[in-house]
């Protein structure tokens, strides 16, 4: 029943990425700063927001798209974007100098979107043809 709306699921999810990757992800008291998916201090943690933001945008396409060698390259980029997210988790959300930021909702949003879209891209919505003489 639910792989039915599996591949819904995983449009909404593409979408609820791009979104997270501009809300506030942790924050910083000792900077007395919050941290987005484009934004961090003197950028030392670089600007994941933009990777995330084009492979969510290219899975998006590839999930709309009815053809069998785009489901595949959406498993493998899906795949890819996962292991992006939980770095980008580890390196946001990990202490530095015995100080622990606070990581807000929408870090554990990120994650858990790269996480539906992988199992979304693991059952596509695809009608094959069968042909058999």
């Amino acid at each position: 029943m639910v792989v039915k709306y599996l591949h819904w699921i995983g449009i909404t999810a593409c979408i609820v990425l791009i979104i997270s990757c501009f809300l506030p992800w942790v924050y910083y008291a000792d900077l007395n700063q919050t941290f987005t998916g484009f934004y961090s201090y003197k950028n030392e943690y670089g600007k994941p927001g933009k990777f995330l933001l084009f492979f969510g945008f290219l899975i998006l396409i590839f999930m709309s798209t009815p053809k069998v060698w785009a489901k595949r390259a959406n498993l493998f980029i899906c795949a890819l974007t996962l292991a992006y997210a939980i770095k980008t988790y580890i390196l946001f959300g990990s202490c530095y100098n015995n100080y622990c930021p606070q990581k807000l909702p929408s870090l554990y949003l990120m994650v858990s979107t790269t996480i539906l879209m992988l199992i979304a891209s693991g059952f596509p919505n695809l009608k094959l043809n069968s042909k058999l003489n």
